[in-house]
C-alpha cells in the first residue's frame, strides 16, 4: 500500500481497536475515548469493514478479540508507542504528573518492598495514583501487554522474552516459628525441618518449587497449609509445631510483629533475584522512567541493606 493510500484511511480507528482490546468492552472503550456507546458500536462497525474481520465475539459482558484482532493489536504497539511520544511534551515534571500508574505485583512485595518507596514517590510527584494488581506469572505477559499493567514485579518464573527487566536484588528464604516451639532455642538440622508441620505462603514466585528443587533427594515434608495470606498460618501458630518458611526480610518484618523465631534453612538455598518487569511501550515514557528510577533506587537499596543486616550470604548449615 502506497504512502497517499493510508493517509486516505482513518487511521483513529486503529487506535480504537487497541482500546477495544483491552477493555473488552464496547461501553467502557466508549468511555475512554469520551464517544457515546452508539457511536462506539459504529467505530467497531468501521474497523471490521477496514479489517475485513469480525475483530471481536461476545462472550457474556465481554468482547473476546479475533486472532485478527490480536495480531493488529500487537503490531501497533511500538507505532503507537512512538507516535505517543512524538506527540508528547520533552519535559517531565514529577510534581505535575496526576497519571495513575498500575503495577502487577505479589503480596510479598506489596508488604515488604512497595511501602518503602511509596513516601518518596509522593513527596516528588503528589498528584500521582496507583493501582495494584495480583499478580498472574503464568500470564505475566498479557497483563503488561492487554492488561494495561505498567510494571511488574515479581520473581519471574516463565519466560518474558520479548520484555524489559532490572533486577532490583536478591532475596531469601528463612523459618517463622513460634516461641513455644521445641526447636525455639535450638539449632534446626534437616531431620528437624523435615520432621515438624509445614505452612506456605504462597507468593507468586515459584519459592515452593524452589525448595522442592533443593528438598528432592530428602523425604517429602508434611504440608498442612498453603495460604496466599501469612495470617492463616499466624492463626494457628500457637497450636501446632508449625514450620513457616517465608521470604527472609518478611520473616524479620512478621517476627518483631508477632514475637516469633526467625530460624535460617537448615540446607542450601540460594537467594532469588526480584525484579521489574515492563513491555517495550512503556521503556520510552518519562513519566514510566522516572517512576522505574525510583522503585530501582528506594527498592533496590532496601533489598541490599537486608541482605547485608541478615546475612543472606552466610545463610547455609
Amino acid at each position: 500500500m502506497e504512502v497517499e493510500e493510508i493517509y486516505r484511511r482513518d487511521l483513529n480507528l486503529l487506535v480504537a481497536l487497541r482500546i477495544l482490546v483491552e477493555e473488552r468492552s464496547v461501553s467502557r472503550a466508549a468511555n475512554r475515548l469520551n464517544l457515546s456507546q452508539s457511536a462506539m458500536s459504529r467505530v467497531l462497525g468501521r474497523l471490521r469493514s477496514l479489517l475485513a474481520d469480525p475483530l471481536f465475539t461476545r462472550q457474556g459482558q465481554y468482547l473476546i478479540p479475533t486472532e485478527k484482532a490480536l495480531s493488529v493489536n500487537k503490531a501497533l504497539g511500538e507505532p503507537l508507542e512512538s507516535l505517543r511520544q512524538l506527540l508528547s511534551p520533552i519535559d517531565f515534571d514529577p510534581k505535575c504528573c496526576d497519571q495513575t500508574f498500575t503495577i502487577a505485583t505479589t503480596d510479598y512485595a506489596m508488604q515488604t518492598i512497595l511501602p518503602f518507596a511509596l513516601p518518596r514517590i509522593y513527596q516528588e510527584a503528589p498528584n500521582v495514583a496507583f493501582e495494584f494488581l495480583p499478580l498472574q506469572n503464568e500470564h505475566l505477559k498479557d497483563q503488561l501487554t492487554y492488561g494495561r499493567a505498567d510494571l511488574a514485579i515479581c520473581r519471574p518464573i516463565h519466560s518474558i522474552e520479548a520484555l524489559h527487566y532490572e533486577i532490583l536484588g536478591r532475596v531469601g528464604v528463612l523459618c517463622l516459628l513460634s516461641k513455644q516451639h521445641p526447636l525455639a532455642n535450638e539449632q534446626m538440622g534437616i531431620d528437624d525441618y523435615l520432621k515438624f508441620p509445614h505452612a506456605m505462603i504462597a507468593i507468586s514466585d515459584g519459592v515452593k518449587s524452589l525448595i522442592e528443587q533443593a528438598l528432592e533427594d530428602k523425604p517429602k515434608r508434611r504440608m498442612v497449609l498453603r495460604a496466599y495470606h501469612l495470617e492463616a498460618a499466624l492463626a494457628i501458630i500457637e497450636m501446632m509445631p508449625l514450620i513457616i518458611t517465608v521470604p527472609a526480610d518478611l520473616a524479620y518484618l512478621v517476627s518483631e510483629r508477632y514475637d516469633l523465631s526467625v530460624k535460617p534453612l537448615p540446607f542450601h538455598f540460594t537467594p532469588f533475584d526480584y525484579s521489574m518487569i515492563w513491555h517495550p511501550r512503556c521503556e520510552h515514557s518519562p513519566a514510566q522512567k522516572w517512576l522505574r528510577s525510583i522503585v530501582k533506587e528506594e527498592c533496590g537499596r532496601l533489598i541490599a541493606k537486608r541482605v547485608e543486616d541478615m546475612g543472606l550470604d552466610e545463610l547455609r548449615p
